[in-house]
């Protein structure tokens, strides 16, 4: 099958790669020449514009963007509908909001083109390991682009499915997103406390391997995490500053829109927040309070 794809930044190149590998026709298009000759020295055919990919591609044509949510996908999308036909298929497999995928997929059916919403799992990894694949969109569309996402999983037989209609493979991943926040924040907190007493546990990154054999709280992030502290045991010249992409947000506002509690994953979001501080002011308030009503001694900056 070929498979036309949009945007070569790391993942989308490395998806490329993976479908290349699995004997799939794939053509991929970015703006950076440098990303373009990156895929080609892969024996991969990259073109230079738009126009180019959609007269490139086989009719009816298959094509995946792996651009940035928001903006860049409805500029994406308006540059390629006068290029595409009826009968087209155009899949979104960046983190874009599933409310944003809903009202895509429902305009572009009104030109007879698909549209099936990929939330994608597997980051930098997924080349070697497979990527996990949430699929939202009507069942047609969805089973065409199978063969695509069999390659690109695991295993053909697993870590694809179709999740439900346009906007849920997005709303999946959204979910998956903050329950991720949650479990990093976990680990973090606890492998905190583990460094602060280093004269009973002086080894950490010899505590995650062993926790990676047989333990209840095994996972990929403890292998990643276990990793790090081989690497790196005191994690030196990396900043106590976490950014997020959007996800964890989104998941807190559906959760407070839906009168769901989700305690863990909002202050997991709330941390992250905290960690970008550098002299927080909620802090020097809390401090200046402290030194008004009990007489505390206040530390000067």
């Amino acid at each position: 099958m070929q498979l036309g794809m949009i945007g070569l930044g790391r993942m989308g190149a490395n998806m490329a790669r993976r479908l290349h590998r699995g004997a799939h026709a794939v053509v991929g298009f970015d703006p950076s020449p440098q990303a373009r000759e990156a895929l080609a020295a892969d024996g991969i055919d990259a073109v230079a514009s738009l126009e180019a990919l959609a007269a490139r591609c086989d009719t009816p044509r298959v094509l995946w963007m792996m651009v940035p949510a928001g903006a860049v996908v409805d500029a994406t999308i308006a540059a390629l509908q006068p290029l595409l036909s009826p009968g087209d298929l155009l899949v979104d497999g960046g983190n874009s909001h599933y409310r944003d995928s809903q009202r895509r997929a429902q305009a572009l059916q009104a030109d007879g083109i698909d549209y099936v919403d990929v939330g994608t799992s597997g980051g930098v990894w997924g080349l070697e390991e497979g990527y996990c694949l949430m699929a939202g969109g009507e069942a047609a569309a969805v089973e065409r682009l199978a063969p695509v996402l069999r390659s690109l999983a695991p295993q053909a037989d697993r870590g694809w499915a179709r999740v439900g209609p346009a906007g849920a493979g997005h709303y999946a991943k959204m979910i998956h997103n903050g329950i991720e926040y949650g479990m990093m924040q976990a680990y973090a907190e606890g492998f905190a406390i583990l460094e602060r007493r280093g004269d009973l546990v002086p080894d950490l990154a010899g505590l995650a391997e062993l926790w990676r054999h047989g333990s209840v709280v095994r996972s990929w992030l403890l292998d990643l995490s276990a990793a790090a502290l081989q690497d790196n045991p005191r994690l030196d010249g990396i900043a106590p500053w976490v950014p997020d992409s959007g996800e964890g947000r989104w998941t807190v506002a559906e959760a407070i829109d839906l009168d769901v509690p989700a305690p863990v994953i909002t202050q997991s979001l709330i941390e992250r927040l905290r960690s970008r501080e550098d002299n927080a002011f909620a802090d020097r308030m809390l401090s200046a309070m402290r030194g008004a009503f009990g007489g505390h001694g206040v530390k000067s900056a």
